[in-house]
């Protein structure tokens, strides 16, 4: 019954998207037809054609500009935007309905009494990774506690040991998809700085030019070099804001784990002399 009940509680736990390969794919269609029929739009340039100017002040030409390199950070800074919004769901599953440090408390007040039953129910009420953890622990203290032909120190064992093991299953999902957001961190910005090189061989292209400068492909190499600068830059920056912000909740959830694990054993240590 309690194994059921525990599975039910797994089901209902938002994981993430396994498949991030498909997520990257949907971001690059994403960026490749904003920059085709968003920035690329007649509508903001001279006479109604992308090869001129953009329009005075026009935003969405200027980034047009920025050539083939733009969809391609597009695609990245849309990625880090989707899978930052998908840890953010994971994440907050993972912690369950209520706040962790109420549930932390709920469960060391409930183990100082010896009520384990009450401490179960905490966690089917709270739910998520981390109340998966904690009761998986709960179920192992009760089965020691009534298994006479074990010392006291492996029964400790045996709720470390269940600790350990839940944990292992649980925390891997939160971590997952935040690789990638770590390497956009330093492909973002290098994927920026390719676009300024490739802008600034177009300038200087332009200045080479015979018979004069052609100032159409100067003024687009020049915006070429900015607008990746700008993306690459900005796109960089976000994905290490969001990796800190979701690296910092997983550690705050491990540690969590660890402190009702070890007011567990604590407390069987104490009761069970």
């Amino acid at each position: 019954m309690e194994k059921s009940k525990e599975s039910k509680s797994k089901k209902q736990s938002f994981k993430g998207i396994k498949s991030s390969g498909l997520v990257i794919l949907a971001c690059l269609v994403i960026a490749v037809a904003l920059f085709h029929y968003v920035f690329g739009n007649p509508a903001n340039f001279i006479n109604n054609d992308p090869n001129n100017h953009p329009l005075d002040g026009n935003l969405l030409g200027t980034i047009y500009k920025g050539g083939i390199i733009v969809p391609i950070i597009q695609t990245l800074l849309l990625t880090v935007l989707s899978l930052s919004v998908e840890r953010y769901f994971a994440i907050k599953a993972a912690q369950g309905k209520g706040k962790l440090v109420k549930f932390v408390e709920d469960i060391k007040l409930n183990l100082t009494k010896g009520d384990i039953t009450a401490a179960s129910q905490v966690c089917d009420k709270q739910r998520g990774s981390v109340a998966n953890v904690v009761g998986s622990a709960l179920i192992k203290y009760a089965e020691v506690e009534k298994d006479s032909s074990l010392s006291k120190e492996q029964q400790i064992l045996a709720i470390q040991k269940e600790v350990e093991e839940a944990t292992a299953l649980e925390l891997p999902m939160l971590s997952q998809n935040l690789a990638i957001i770590a390497t956009i961190t330093t492909l973002g910005t290098l994927m920026g700085l390719l676009g300024t090189v490739i802008g600034m061989i177009r300038s200087f292209a332009a200045l080479a030019g015979a018979g004069g400068t052609d100032s159409i492909a100067l003024s687009q190499g020049i915006s070429e070099a900015l607008i990746n600068t700008a993306f690459g830059i900005a796109t960089g920056a976000l994905a290490v804001i969001s990796y800190n912000y979701f690296t910092s909740k997983i550690d705050s959830i491990t540690f969590t784990i660890d402190e009702v694990g070890f007011s567990l054993v604590q407390t069987f240590a104490a009761s069970h002399k």
